[in-house]
């Protein structure tokens, strides 16, 4: 029933199946807002897990506009209890109470951008990696400004974890929501010295 379903948008949109991929045309999402110690996340969830988060300093329009970019022909509905689990674990993560986030995640991007994202999981608490060494574990030794990139599109930063990435140098570069955040995190984490 769904295929016939996709196959009616497929053909509404003058496209066919194979020239139009339907996970990336209809995502239905919850979203809701919460505040941290650090101040307001908003966070969005399709039915398999969380997809979007915010870091505080990110505007309610960035990620409004960040889900109805990727919704779609899918719905955008708010559900203010939707996510207390994920933003407790927030909580406990800036209190350094939490080393390793439990949701079930539901990333949205390229299957090369999902790969880079699971590898990013496996960079441990209190430390870092280079933007290198993690093209390297990839298994794409040459490909690490493209992993910079699938890093700076990573739809869930702190749950995974893109500020451990460092430069070659060990400088503190390329992050989405500013050197400063970068820096902030990894000395809550311990990764830099205070």
């Amino acid at each position: 029933a769904d295929l016939d379903r996709n196959q009616k948008i497929f053909c509404l949109l003058g496209q066919t199946p194979s020239q139009f991929d339907s996970a990336t045309v209809m995502h239905n999402f919850v979203w809701s807002s919460h505040t941290t110690h650090i101040g307001t996340v908003f966070i969005a969830s399709t039915d398999k897990g969380v997809c979007k988060i915010t870091i505080p300093g990110q505007s309610k329009r960035e990620f409004m506009n960040w889900l109805e970019k990727h919704a779609g022909l899918g719905s955008i509905a708010e559900d203010p209890k939707r996510h207390r689990r994920v933003a407790e674990e927030l909580n406990r993560y800036f209190s350094r109470g939490l080393v390793r986030f439990h949701a079930r995640l539901d990333p949205i991007g390229t299957a090369f951008q999902k790969q880079v994202w699971r590898e990013l999981r496996k960079v441990r608490y209190g430390t870092t990696i280079t933007y290198k060494e993690l093209s390297k574990r990839i298994g794409k030794p040459g490909a690490y400004q493209s992993v910079g990139r699938a890093n700076g599109a990573n739809p869930l930063p702190i749950i995974i974890p893109c500020h451990r990435v460092i430069g070659s140098d060990s400088r503190l570069v390329g992050y989405a929501a500013g050197v400063k955040t970068k820096e902030f995190l990894l000395r809550l984490e311990g990764a830099l010295l205070l």
